[in-house]
């Protein structure tokens, strides 16, 4: 039998895909905590993102944003 990935939400177990089992089926598992999308931590990219600005060479370079603006 293939793993069953499911959300935990207001004391009840809901597959996020097909289950192959009979309805009124009783089943015993160990729930394993998957990282999810809401958990994920995107702080690090936009660090990673703002760190990319002090390897530019060029300590005045805020200054001349507009620059090449029409």
């Amino acid at each position: 039998m293939k793993a069953v990935h499911a959300i935990y939400e207001n004391g009840v177990f809901r597959p996020l895909g097909e289950v192959d089992l009979p309805d009124q089926a009783e089943v015993e598992f160990v729930p394993q905590l998957v990282r999810c999308r809401a958990d994920v931590n995107h702080r690090d990219g936009v660090y990673e993102i703002l760190s990319q600005s002090f390897d530019t060479d060029d300590p005045d370079l805020a200054s001349r944003h507009n620059e090449h603006q029409p």
